[in-house]
């Protein structure tokens, strides 16, 4: 087994952590096509902010591989390169907040009114009912209470539908304007 060496492992790494930038032309190349490579990296991310970040590790990407670039005309490349390929891992790392379904949730609703208020409402309005006149609140009692059609009412009473029609207008004139309901509205 050999001993570990007792130099940093990476001399270009510390060195540039020290500010001291081994490879002037990088900076060079970084200084005049820094501009086009950022709209290159715009063009991949929805973010400006997002961009710069995914520039800055392409080039972090491609500075620890200037050595090794032998072709420096094939550099716009390279970045492109390594601008695509660091977008789809952050792409594959990403979070996922929503998922398909075959069914969508349904929507909040409104919230349920307290129950001693809907109580004071179903009061109020039976008492309103109350105050019609016989044949109308029997009309207003089978149609809305009882859910039958108009058809139905009339023939429940022994009326034509007409009948049916404008009794139950009149009876919801007359609600309408009962001053206890007037709250409701």
């Amino acid at each position: 087994m050999t001993p570990p060496p007792s130099g940093p492992v990476c001399t270009g790494a510390s060195k540039a952590a020290l500010g001291h930038v081994p490879y002037p032309s990088f900076s060079s190349y970084v200084r005049a096509r820094g501009p086009v490579l950022l709209r290159t990296a715009r063009s991949l991310t929805a973010n400006p902010c997002d961009a710069e970040d995914l520039l800055q590790t392409a080039l972090a990407k491609t500075f620890m591989a200037w050595e090794r670039i032998e072709d420096q005309r094939a550099l716009d490349g390279y970045v492109r390169r390594a601008l695509l390929n660091t977008r789809t891992s952050q792409w594959r790392k990403r979070k996922v907040d929503e998922f398909a379904c075959e069914e969508l949730p349904e929507p909040a609703g409104l919230p349920e009114p307290d129950p001693a208020d809907r109580q004071v409402l179903h009061d109020a309005m039976w008492r309103a009912v109350m105050k019609l006149p016989e044949r109308q609140r029997q009309m207003v009692v089978l149609r809305y209470y009882e859910d039958l059609s108009e058809a139905q009412t009339a023939e429940v009473l022994g009326v034509s539908v007409g009948t049916v029609k404008s009794a139950v207008s009149r009876a919801l004139g007359k609600l309408r304007e009962d001053p206890e309901l007037t709250p409701v509205r």
